[in-house]
């Protein structure tokens, strides 16, 4: 815990009253913040509330983080990203919300003046009260102690009566306590079931996609919210070896007419891969991926159909995520989930793009070796394996909100393996929510299309032929709660994702009502 000096006549009182609240398991300071020096020997956990509603919303998240990094604020944890509608002043632009965990050495007045130094930097001035702003930076916690002074309180006095708050705020947290500091976060509410109580009596997840506020994730200059119907991603190999069309559309031509068709079939997101990642698959290098994508990326850019539409960009190289997006994609899709280039995810953090994290053991040549294929309880190991490297993409600044889940269907996976993969989505979502809700929130990808575990089962060694098993696959995992599903056949698994999607819109009404 940090050791806080203070300087004058009430120093004294102020020691012995703060010992006495250490017992408890808290602290509180009150004091003038001109009155005081503080002194730090340890890092505080603290939470920081982000809002923006002026001018390029995103830049001025980015700007602002970047600032808070560099002054001494190290982020941990991102919550979701909310577009919301305008509180108390109601006649201005929606604002985009969320909120970082970090550790920090810093005092919280002296905290408190770097986040004002920020929003200045970035352009705030004074203003209407709770109207228009670039950035607003607020202090939600600071470690363990209750914040008293002339210009500040903390934890932040309007929490609980704000979802725009509230919702970030819990995306930080687990259902799990972390320790002890998150617990006296949870005690500050007053709420004998704590924080999450709280959530609850405010409305909880049944705020989230209505209209005054939407969970987000910034794709291709917009903001996709993926709750409202699942996604459908057309896959476009342009490999001579993939396991079911490989050689298909290696010229330029075929594949921007692949494209073309997988688009007016109703895909919204195009997958373009350059390298094959079936079993035993050989590595090709950067220079021949790159020699295979970036004729065909440049041309799929160009056509008229691909606006709207985001393109997807499946490598696990670095230089390859680099040049792609550079040339026009708008997202990564990593089967290693970094593992395969470690320099992956400080890359895609500086691209600014929503990143595929995949779970999958040892390469494409050993996946499915006998040890790759061991798992206690396939759900939670998939679960705890995928969320360790999502963790590790977030330190290294990729935040939740361009984070999306897959939970690797074929890859280090058994046939049993698979059906427990696929029904078995909640129960993925709820053990990364012990760790972290923000985390659980992500999107979930599926890519089940025509694949081994499916021929097993519907006695089709042909891959060409699973296109019946592929449609009721990705039935069950749209079902299960996937929210984007990766196939060849976009045709057919389009119809059974709108009648999912239906079906799913009348469970929920009936809940609601």
């Amino acid at each position: 815990m940090s050791i806080l000096k203070y300087l004058g006549a009430r120093r004294n009182r102020l020691y012995a009253a703060r010992n006495y609240l250490k017992v408890l398991g808290f602290s509180s300071i009150h004091t003038a913040p001109n009155s005081s020096v503080e002194l730090h020997t340890q890092d505080e956990e603290v939470v920081i509330a982000l809002g923006s509603n002026v001018g390029d919303r995103l830049h001025n998240f980015k700007e602002a983080l970047t600032l808070m990094r560099k002054s001494g604020i190290h982020i941990t944890r991102h919550a979701s990203l909310y577009e919301t509608a305008p509180a108390y002043v109601t006649d201005q632009p929606r604002f985009l919300n969320s909120a970082v965990r970090a550790v920090t050495k810093l005092g919280p007045h002296a905290l408190l003046s770097v986040l004002k130094g920020i929003e200045k930097d970035l352009g705030r001035t004074d203003g209407i009260r709770y109207g228009p702003r670039p950035i607003d930076l607020d202090i939600l916690f600071y470690g363990k102690f209750r914040v008293r002074s002339d210009i500040l309180t903390v934890p932040h006095e309007r929490i609980w009566e704000r979802p725009f708050v509230m919702a970030p705020l819990m995306d930080l947290l687990g259902t799990s306590i972390d320790n002890d500091t998150v617990a006296s976060w949870h005690s500050f509410s007053g709420h004998s079931g704590g924080l999450a109580s709280l959530w609850e009596k405010l409305g909880g997840e049944s705020l989230i996609g209505e209209e005054g506020m939407c969970r987000v994730m910034p794709v291709a200059n917009g903001l996709l919210d993926w709750s409202r119907r699942t996604l459908v991603m057309g896959i476009l190999n342009l490999t001579p070896d993939s396991f079911s069309d490989g050689g298909n559309f290696q010229s330029v031509e075929s594949a921007v007419s692949q494209a073309r068709l997988m688009i007016s079939e109703g895909a919204d997101i195009i997958d373009i891969g350059a390298q094959s990642t079936r079993p035993m698959a050989s590595r090709i290098s950067v220079e021949e991926e790159l020699g295979r994508l970036i004729p065909v990326l440049e041309a799929v850019m160009l056509i008229p159909e691909v606006e709207g539409k985001v393109i997807s960009v499946d490598t696990f190289y670095s230089e390859v995520a680099l040049e792609a997006v550079r040339r026009g994609a708008h997202l990564i899709n990593d089967v290693s989930a970094g593992k395969l280039d470690t320099n992956m995810f400080k890359v895609v953090a500086d691209l600014d793009v929503p990143y595929v994290a995949m779970h999958m053991r040892g390469d494409p040549c050993t996946m499915q070796n006998s040890e790759n294929l061991k798992y206690d309880n396939v759900c939670k190991d998939i679960s705890s394996e995928l969320y360790s490297r999502v963790k590790e993409a977030e330190m290294s600044g990729i935040p939740a909100w361009r984070i999306i889940m897959d939970p690797g269907l074929g890859f280090s996976k058994k046939t049993e393996d698979n059906l427990e993969v696929l029904t078995g989505i909640p129960d993925i979502r709820a053990e990364i929510s012990k760790r972290s809700l923000a985390i659980s929130h992500a999107p979930i990808l599926i890519g089940p299309s025509r694949k081994r575990f499916l021929g097993d089962i519907c006695s089709r060694p042909s891959a060409v032929e699973r296109d019946p098993a592929t449609i009721a696959s990705v039935t069950a995992g749209v079902l299960c709660g996937a929210n984007i599903v990766r196939v060849h056949n976009v045709k057919d698994n389009i119809d059974a994702v709108k009648l999912c999607n239906a079906i799913q819109k009348q469970r929920s009404s009936r809940i609601k009502f």
